[in-house]
This record gives structure tokens, C-alpha cells and sequence, in this order.
């Protein structure tokens, strides 16, 4: 069986390296990006000068001989479905038994005048990389356009190279279209903390042209303020990149629709990662998820599937986690701007623990922290099982994951309640290896 995989993120990849554990199949990556896969949540450390771009790249370039994954360096240009035919831009046309879409994302661009300019740039792909690097020499200034987890990825590596950043975030506080807001105005506090010029309130207006078809400033659309700048991060999110696939037989919407099995409408054509959009989304997820370890997961499920082993895909209980330059996040369940919840922030307003639960049932649902690292297997068995809340802040301990001699909060927490709610709940459960596996065994 030929099996060709247009895209070599950690979705193809992963699909790639478990149909060859599952079989003898013939295996095709196609990817115009690179020559080899690479971690893309590492991009930012090669630019602030923690890793080389090698370091970033799991497996040895012998590797892929070695599994006999072969590896073609080029641009799908039409899929041509009824022959299982893929048309590249320089190479001969490759023929397929079986087709896995692992397109990945593209950065959003909403139309500004100059987006097209030279010094203007997302943070997605390795030419995003590539282009950032180019115009910083000698940067005087940065502007990046946009909240979320890429802007502040964006604004952290021009500040490690000193270079001063101004961020346009349309909303008032930072990220609050997903954070709750006492974690967003945290947020946004500790970014003006670290010196980054933080305009909220301001969308983009235009991208100045310097006469050379170069970025040299943007306008703020609500002030009509002039920012001068030499490079501009556009970093509203990303989509599916599918628009070459819109015109074609293959179902899309936003994404390429998949069922459970990640199968399109088309026979023997599937679509994993960030380009593939379920159907029908297990409760508590989205249709379209970009994130890495959902990638990961439809990576070897779509591996079963075309190999002959039915698996339906199951992401499970929410979770993600990412880092707002060095306040560490994590969320797992449901955690909407407004909820029900019990919040404790520490005294240095850089820690926070939110613990949401349906007011009826007492069952907690879901879980948000800053600062303050919690225990995977730990959350995932209390939203699982339907914990109580009490239940949850009486076992506070077995969560924690911080490390060894780091100043504790669970009697802080525990405090805060009972006099909030004129409890006496005391903790049970000690900060150790062993009731943590005993608790996981129950």
C-alpha cells in the first residue's frame, strides 16, 4: 500500500512513524517547509538563543532511511482524487493508496493595508522564523499585533535580543477572550512589567510603507497613534491552511471535515492536526483544535485507521499549557471567562489557582492556574470521576507539582474558603509520591 502525507509537523510525522510500526507499507511526507521535522513549539528558543535549529529536530537525518520514510521536499499543487494523484511543483507526480492531510495552520490576516510588506510576518512556519531573523539586526523597534499565546511567544523573543516591543491587543485586558478575568489582568500586568509597551484597546489600522516596500511603522485604529517600527508580528491567531483545497471535491468548512475515524468525504483521504475539523466534537472540545498534542494523538489514530485497525478518536478531558513569559499556565476542563469558581491569588499577584465547580452538584469541572504547577494524571481523575469540590481542596496536595522546597499555598487556599464559606475543612492527603500512586490506583 502507498501511502502518501502532505505535511511534516508533529501530526504527519507521528502518522508516518506508526503505520511504519504497523506495517511494510510504502510511505510518502511531502512538505515544501523543511528538509526535516522539528519541533515548532521550540521555534522561539532558537531565535532567543537557547537551542540550535538541530537541537530542535528529534531524530537524526539517517532516521528516516533507516525507517524508510521517504521524504519529498515540495509543494502539493493539485490533488487530483479521482486518479489518487498528487501534482508537485518540481517533482513527478506522486501516486497514493491512501492520503492523510496534515496540513497544518497559516497565520491569520485580516486585510490591513501593508500586510504584504516586507517586515511584516507571523510566527507559525520555519520562514516565519527565517524572516523575523532577517530584519533584526539592528531593530530599533517591534510591533506585534495581537494577544493569545503567539503574540506573547512573539514580543518574549524580541525582548530577550533587547529589542523594545509595543503589543496592539484589541481587548482590555490581555487574552480575556479565553482567560478569566483576574488571570488576564495578571497577565497583562506582568507584560508591563517586563518593560513591553502593552496598548490595549487598539486594533491595527495600517502597516507604513518606507517608500521601499518595506514595514518602517503601523497607525493605531482608535487613535490614529503612529508607532515607528521595523518589523510588525501579525499574531491574531491561525487557521487551517486548506485554501488550495477549497475548489476541490473534498469537504471544507473552516478545516477539512472528518468523522471519528478523521475519514473525509472521500474515499481513502483522511485529515489530521490542525487542518481537520470533526464533525461532531466529543463533549468539552472544539471541532478545530491547534494544538500539539492533539496532533500527536490524530497522528496515531489516523496511523490504525488506514492500516486496517477501526479506532475512533477521543482527545479526552481539555487540557493545555503554555508560558506568558515566565508565569507557567496550565488549564484542564472547562473554564470559561464566567463561572462559578473558587480563586486564590498569592500576595506577589504572579500565582493563582481557579477551581471551577457546577453550584448545584458541587462537582468540579474544571481547573486554571498560574504560576503553579498541578499534577496531569491528578486533574484528569478528578474531572473524570466527577470530584467534589471539597473533595478536590481537601487533596490539594496530591496536585502539586511544584518542586522540592518550593513555598506551599494549600493551607493559604484552604483558609481562604472556610472563611469565605464558614467551613472547617483542614487538609488530608500529604505532598507525596506515594499517596499520589495510591490515589491514582483507587
Amino acid at each position: 500500500m502507498k501511502v502518501a502525507i502532505i505535511g511534516n509537523g508533529v501530526s504527519g510525522i507521528t502518522a508516518a512513524r506508526w503505520i511504519r510500526k504497523l506495517g511494510n507499507h510504502q510511505i510518502s511526507v511531502i512538505s515544501s517547509e523543511s528538509d526535516y521535522f522539528f519541533s515548532r513549539t521550540a521555534l522561539m528558543y532558537v531565535y532567543m538563543g537557547h537551542m540550535k535549529f538541530d537541537d530542535i529536530q528529534p531524530y537524526e537525518p539517517d532516521f528516516w532511511l533507516k525507517n524508510r520514510i521517504d521524504l519529498v521536499k515540495d509543494r502539493v499543487k493539485q490533488v487530483v482524487f479521482d486518479e489518487k494523484k498528487l501534482i508537485l511543483e518540481s517533482s513527478e507526480p506522486i501516486v497514493y493508496d491512501k492520503l492523510i492531510f496534515a496540513l497544518g495552520s497559516k497565520s491569520n490576516m485580516f486585510g490591513w493595508p501593508g500586510q504584504d510588506l516586507n517586515g511584516v510576518g507571523g510566527l507559525y512556519a520555519l520562514q516565519d522564523l527565517q524572516n523575523m531573523e532577517a530584519f533584526s539586526s539592528g531593530l530599533e523597534r517591534a510591533v506585534v499585533v495581537g494577544g493569545g499565546l503567539i503574540g506573547i511567544e512573539m514580543a518574549e523573543m524580541f525582548h530577550s535580543r533587547k529589542i523594545p516591543v509595543t503589543m496592539l491587543v484589541r481587548e482590555s485586558d490581555y487574552w480575556n477572550n479565553v482567560l478569566p478575568p483576574e488571570e488576564s489582568a495578571m497577565i497583562s500586568r506582568h507584560i508591563v512589567k517586563h518593560g513591553i509597551d502593552l496598548r490595549l484597546n487598539s486594533n491595527l489600522g495600517e502597516i507604513i510603507d518606507d517608500g521601499d516596500g518595506k514595514a518602517c511603522a503601523v497607525v493605531v485604529k482608535e487613535t490614529g497613534d503612529k508607532v515607528n517600527c521595523g518589523y510588525v508580528g501579525l499574531t491574531a491567531g491561525v487557521s487551517p491552511n486548506v485554501d488550495f483545497l477549497k475548489n476541490s471535491s473534498l469537504e471544507v468548512e473552516r478545516g477539512i471535515m472528518v468523522d471519528d475515524y478523521l475519514r473525509t468525504n472521500i474515499g481513502d483521504v483522511y485529515a489530521i492536526g490542525d487542518c481537520a475539523q470533526i464533525r461532531e466534537a466529543k463533549p468539552g472540545r472544539k471541532n478545530i483544535e491547534a494544538v500539539w498534542y492533539t496532533g500527536r494523538m490524530m497522528g496515531e489514530v489516523v496511523a490504525h485507521n488506514v492500516c486496517g485497525n477501526k479506532i475512533d478518536y477521543d482527545p479526552g478531558i481539555w487540557f493545555n499549557s503554555a508560558k506568558f513569559i515566565d508565569i507557567e499556565y496550565q488549564v484542564y476542563g472547562d473554564v470559561p471567562q464566567e463561572s462559578n469558581s473558587i480563586y486564590w491569588e498569592h500576595s506577589c499577584g504572579e500565582k493563582s489557582i481557579r477551581i471551577v465547580y457546577d453550584q448545584n452538584t458541587q462537582i468540579v469541572t474544571g481547573l486554571n492556574l498560574m504560576g503553579i504547577r498541578f499534577r496531569h494524571e491528578v486533574c484528569e481523575k478528578w474531572l473524570a470521576s466527577k470530584a467534589k469540590l471539597e473533595d478536590v481542596l481537601e487533596n490539594i496536595c496530591l496536585a502539586d507539582f511544584n518542586p522540592e522546597f518550593y513555598e506551599t499555598y494549600e493551607k493559604s487556599l484552604i483558609s481562604q474558603y472556610n472563611e469565605s464559606f464558614g467551613k472547617e475543612l483542614v487538609l488530608k492527603s500529604k505532598r507525596s509520591l506515594n499517596s499520589v500512586l495510591s490515589f491514582l490506583k483507587q
